[in-house]
């Protein structure tokens, strides 16, 4: 921000998740990043620490900052900032369905998370325009997102050695006024980012295994999957953008099910990994193809 010449220095406190509140120019980090053990209990609720590493903190907190600025300096009433990215009063969904290969948006944070909502969009426009300027302008040349970005450095500039017009330093949801424990905290999260599995796994699983009685000397395929489990979750979660937690979901109900159909790996392992790893991404991209993908700040 000094390095722009932007005044506006957002506020911090720790709350039960990342987010920034309207009209507040300041964003809350969530607890588990104030311990390493903390971090280690989100870890095995949720297989994964969002933030949890200096290069994905420093991109949530960019991103962050973009609400925070829009707020500091009311620029959702701009009506160039309407006109590009949409506005304000559009309903938040619930779910959303991105278009992977739309040029209309930036790339920052994974999901394609620019695409749910106008004030994700800004605030990723924010977060990668606040990077290099020769890279942003080389990555997204030709793209209709770069409009945005230009757009955005115009208004910083404008924005330069001006003072915040909401200076406000409200802490909404402070972590020592929330209630809830932590079995229920994991209880609410774990059930808003599980997942129910499609209806067609059955098929697709009896493709990939069989149920043949000459192959009942062979290995369980929830034995195989069980396995693999940790690698193909990973994986699939770093070409998706999904939470590794929804993935595991997936998992757990496909080992459950290849033990009711009594499945085995009537093949070769390596072949069958890799098969099944193309299994799951394909399910997991019908989910985020299918609108029902769960925005995840």
């Amino acid at each position: 921000l000094e390095a722009r010449g932007l005044h506006f220095r957002p506020h911090f406190w720790l709350s039960d998740e990342w987010f920034c509140p309207d009209g507040v120019p300041g964003m809350a980090i969530p607890f588990y990043l104030a311990h390493p053990r903390l971090c280690r209990l989100e870890q095995s609720q949720m297989l994964e620490v969002e933030g949890g590493t200096r290069e994905w903190c420093l991109k949530i907190l960019r991103h962050e900052t973009g609400h925070a600025i829009e707020n500091a300096y009311r620029l959702r009433r701009r009506r160039r900032r309407q006109e590009l990215f949409g506005r304000t009063s559009k309903p938040y969904p619930e779910y959303y369905a991105p278009r992977p290969y739309s040029k209309s948006f930036v790339l920052h944070l994974d999901a394609w998370y620019s695409q749910s909502h106008p004030d994700e969009d800004f605030a990723e426009t924010f977060a990668v325009w606040l990077g290099p300027e020769p890279e942003w302008r080389t990555r997204y040349a030709g793209w209709p997102a770069l409009r945005k970005l230009e757009y955005m450095g115009e208004l910083m500039k404008e924005l330069a050695g001006q003072p915040p017009l909401v200076v406000s330093r409200r802490k909404p949801d402070l972590l020592s006024r929330l209630r809830r424990t932590l079995r229920d905290h994991y209880r609410i999260k774990r059930r808003h980012y599980g997942l129910d599995h499609p209806d067609f796994y059955d098929r697709d699983l009896k493709r990939l295994f069989s149920d043949a009685p000459e192959h009942a000397g062979k290995p369980t395929a929830s034995g195989f999957v069980s396995r693999i489990r940790r690698e193909v979750r990973r994986r699939v979660s770093r070409w998706t953008g999904e939470y590794q937690y929804t993935i595991d979901q997936v998992l757990a109900d496909i080992v459950a099910r290849c033990r009711e159909l009594n499945l085995r790996v009537a093949g070769p392992e390596d072949e069958a990994k890799l098969e099944f790893i193309t299994l799951l991404t394909v399910q997991t991209m019908n989910y985020l193809a299918s609108g029902r993908h769960r925005v995840a700040l």
